[in-house]
């Protein structure tokens, strides 16, 4: 059985260990402890944005930014539709509508031509605007940022940022995650630094944050006794997670350069293979290259992306379809959607690759082998 080939697992760096067993010898287990404030404010001088609050996950950041943007039942809010659901959960958390948007195609990235006609058109259907918009950055791509922030500001809707899939990735410069009212990180496993399990939110607003913080530490009052006068959350990062977050924060500029040498192998050696397409990055866009993702035309290849994904699992290779949207997910079926079929689009056509950079060159290799297998037989079949 040949070794597996993972998607994108968990890398360290080797610095890891040392804060973690400086957590253990100081008995600093629980969430609180010098680390916490250590990697909030690696994060925070990292992207370049005053205020950080480390979390248990960045859909516990992105609920968080929900209940401090005052959205309730009934409210309304944009997300992309193309995205994982951690993205729109926390809106069906407070009792909001999700109202999905599309994307266009240069980023596959929510559209903000079809992002404005949605608010217009949710105005008029409801006399209200929406209550917030959840921008994603999928696999580690700037979105059309600056244009999303235009349409917010002009209809005055403050912008949550997922960039969960898209630390250290920028867009003219500036780091995602920094442009919204608020941005939101993810440490889960497979991200391109991880905490085991972890997020963050990060805001220009020291008050939000200040709140946040309180919120997740299950908003107790001070008092000398346990007193609470809001709901609260078991949502803070543990100091010993948050030791690994250091670490990794140590080694992230390294990753981003492996993710995207990784992106450039794949793209070097099938970039003359008809009918298979990566996405490039536009003008002034700078992606971590998180995942590499390809598009197949079956037209030309012969084979859908199952087929390649099931080749690739027989050589125990992990890889895994795009994002399958979520205006097409049977939980969110009954949601607005302003859709132009690009997203369904890349859900057929596309496919995550095996990204890990502790996958070795070998590995990569074999991979790279049994896809060229794969176009060689079909276009020759057809």
């Amino acid at each position: 059985m040949k070794e597996k080939i993972w998607l994108s697992s968990p890398h360290m760096g080797g610095a890891e260990v040392k804060y973690v067993q400086e957590a253990f010898e100081t008995n600093w287990i629980s969430p609180v402890g010098p680390h916490i404030g250590a990697f909030e404010t690696s994060l925070a001088t990292y992207n370049d944005i005053p205020y950080c609050a480390a979390l248990s996950s960045g859909t516990a950041a992105i609920h968080l930014a929900l209940i401090l943007l005052g959205v309730k039942q009934g409210d309304e809010v944009i997300c992309s539709t193309f995205t994982f659901s951690g993205s729109c959960n926390p809106i069906a958390y407070q009792g909001a509508v999700p109202v999905f948007v599309d994307s266009e195609r240069l980023t596959w990235n929510m559209d903000p031509v079809l992002l404005e006609e949605a608010i217009v058109d949710r105005q008029k259907k409801t006399g209200r605007k929406p209550k917030a918009i959840i921008a994603v950055h999928l696999y580690g791509m700037p979105a059309q940022i600056e244009a999303i922030m235009n349409v917010a500001r002009r209809y005055e809707i403050p912008v949550i940022e997922d960039a969960a899939e898209a630390l250290g990735s920028t867009y003219q410069g500036k780091k995602l995650g920094t442009f919204g009212d608020m941005g939101i990180y993810s440490f889960n496993g497979n991200k391109i630094i991880t905490t085991s399990g972890g997020g963050a939110l990060v805001a220009r607003n020291e008050g939000w944050i200040q709140h946040a913080k309180f919120l997740a530490t299950q908003a107790r009052d001070p008092a000398p006794h346990y007193e609470h006068s809001h709901i609260g959350f078991n949502y803070r990062l543990s100091n010993v997670c948050a030791g690994i977050g250091r670490g990794q924060m140590e080694i992230l500029p390294t990753r981003i350069e492996q993710k995207r040498k990784i992106y450039a192998y794949y793209n070097n050696e099938l970039k003359n293979f008809p009918g298979i397409e990566f996405l490039p990055e536009p003008e002034g866009a700078f992606s971590n290259r998180w995942l590499t993702t390809v598009l197949l035309d079956e037209k030309i290849t012969g084979f859908a992306p199952e087929t390649l994904r099931l080749a690739l699992d027989a050589e125990n290779a992990e890889s895994r379809p795009l994002w399958k949207p979520m205006h097409l997910q049977p939980i969110f079926k009954d949601c607005p959607a302003y859709s132009n079929g690009v997203s369904e689009e890349l859900f057929r056509q596309g496919l995550c690759l095996p990204s890990g950079t502790n996958t070795t060159e070998e590995q990569f290799l074999h991979v790279i082998d049994t896809i060229k297998r794969q176009w060689v037989t079909n276009v020759s079949v057809r």
